[in-house]
């Protein structure tokens, strides 16, 4: 049901990242107000822009909810992103015409590091695979029937191995669908909760980008359909009235809640950040822009010179597919990027404490992490951070446990370097890493693409790792980039 913009009194705009949650409100009475809760606090509420929501009307004495107008909410969140970058999706089968169960591996075999004595392959999305006996001709005849019961039968067996997500990918059926649909008919008889075909989700020539993606929609989609349906579901104890909800899609548009789907969520977070950038930075008279986000899980950047930069094909976190998005640098560096010493080298990532339990500051017993060694180093001064955290969820970060996490790690180094090194040394190492990680990631999408970036503002946008972003943006690493 289409809402008149005019009848909604109250209107939202949240960015739910992997760490912290964004809000901006703008209520009747065209004051706006803004709050920050950590995504994940389960002892606390169960969804982070619900609980937003709900506090930002009481503490304005809204209208009780039996005579509330529909709420119109637009929404970026990296739900996506961040199960794809920790590989956190549903458990997914690819069924894919026999003969082929290994092209989407293989790929188009390309060598991005030529000179690498040892090539490391991204994990496949999929954990199974069933090759069925079809083919079509490209002219759509009938070269191999289905054999449907071999069919059903390869099904209820990855059905009754726990998996509920399925990609469909055969060969020329992004133009002829039968043996697609015949073989989703099967899947929904068995009780499959996520059925993903090739022909719907990336109706386009090549086996292997239409493949990818169609994987990459079953992984996903089904998380994002549980996150707008409980986001939907608890509107509704707020506000029983017709709501709106809007997602931010990678290409940079709105797209209804029930329309929001996994490929067309990877970059939904940053995409909306990239947006809101472009319009502040030009309306202050800046033209040549490098957009700069670090966020909780994550680091992304892009590229602006005039125009919004997409592209239709491109790979994030290791994954190839199909659709139309920003064109956006992501790289798994981020505050909640965890800090680990393997007995002779520091690691930063790929793994995040995320919100729950978060960084060790948090007070939830999580892991250090880049926002740990900025509280070690003074960066982040407690007492302006937001005070989100502990059970009533208005408590400062915990620096005491901070400091002797890493005079823990003290001891460990020196046990196995025979060095010692005070904590700041440690934490200033740890940092140097996430920064040098997020300075190679401004080259990849800037000078390594021929454009002098001395012309350009290096502009932080984003909110839920916003307060991270100022503290790397002057660092040595990054500064160096936009200086002769």
């Amino acid at each position: 049901m289409d809402i008149n913009l005019s009848e909604a009194k109250w209107q939202f705009w949240i960015d739910r990242g992997g760490t912290f949650t964004d809000i901006v409100a703008l209520p009747p009475d065209g004051n706006i107000i803004t709050d920050k809760l950590l995504s994940e606090n389960p002892d606390v509420y169960n969804d982070a822009a619900i609980e937003g929501i709900r506090r930002i009307i009481a503490s304005n004495g809204a209208e009780s909810p039996e005579t509330a107008q529909p709420f119109l909410i637009k929404m970026g969140t990296t739900v996506a992103t961040n199960a794809l970058l920790e590989r956190k999706g549903d458990p997914t089968l690819l069924v894919i015409t026999e003969g082929f169960a290994d092209a989407l591996r293989i790929g188009y075999q390309y060598r991005p590091e030529l000179f690498s004595l040892q090539i490391k392959l991204p994990d496949m999305l999929y954990c199974s695979v069933l090759e069925v006996s079809e083919r079509l001709t490209a002219d759509g005849d009938v070269l191999k029937p289905i054999h449907e019961a071999e069919v059903k039968q390869g099904l209820q067996k990855a059905f009754d191995q726990g998996i509920n997500s399925v990609a469909i990918v055969f060969m020329h059926g992004y133009r002829y669908a039968a043996h697609e649909q015949k073989v989703a008919e099967l899947a929904q008889q068995i009780g499959f909760e996520q059925i993903s075909t090739s022909h719907q989700v990336s109706p386009l020539m090549k086996l292997v980008s239409r493949g990818d993606t169609t994987v990459v929609d079953a992984y996903l989609s089904p998380i994002l359909r549980r996150y707008v349906n409980q986001v939907a579901d608890e509107l509704k104890n707020i506000n029983p009235a017709d709501n709106r909800l809007q997602f931010m899609q990678s290409s940079g548009g709105l797209t209804e809640a029930h329309r929001f789907a996994g490929k067309d969520a990877i970059l939904s977070g940053p995409a909306g950040g990239v947006v809101g950038m472009v319009e502040t930075a030009t309306a202050a008279g800046f033209e040549k822009l490098i957009g700069f986000d670090m966020g909780g899980t994550s680091t992304d950047v892009c590229h602006y010179a005039g125009e919004f930069e997409r592209a239709f094909e491109t790979e994030v976190a290791g994954v190839r597919m199909r659709a139309p998005m920003m064109r956006i640098h992501t790289v798994a560096a981020g505050g909640g990027s965890i800090l680990q010493f393997d007995g002779s080298r520091y690691r930063v990532g790929p793994e995040s404490a995320g919100a729950k339990p978060g960084p060790a500051s948090y007070g939830n017993n999580g892991p250090l992490t880049v926002t740990d060694c900025n509280v070690m180093l003074g960066k982040i001064q407690h007492d302006y951070f937001p005070k989100v955290f502990g059970p009533d969820a208005n408590q400062p970060l915990d620096v005491e446990v901070v400091q002797q996490k890493f005079e823990q790690l003290a001891l460990q180094i020196e046990q196995a370097t025979g060095k010692r090194q005070s904590k700041q040394q440690i934490a200033a190492g740890f940092l140097s890493i996430a920064i040098e990680n997020m300075a190679n990631a401004i080259k990849q999408i800037s000078v390594q693409r021929g454009y002098d970036v001395v012309e350009y503002t290096l502009c932080c946008f984003g909110g839920a790792g916003g307060q991270h972003a100022c503290l790397v943006a002057d660092s040595l690493a990054i500064k160096s980039i936009f200086l002769h």
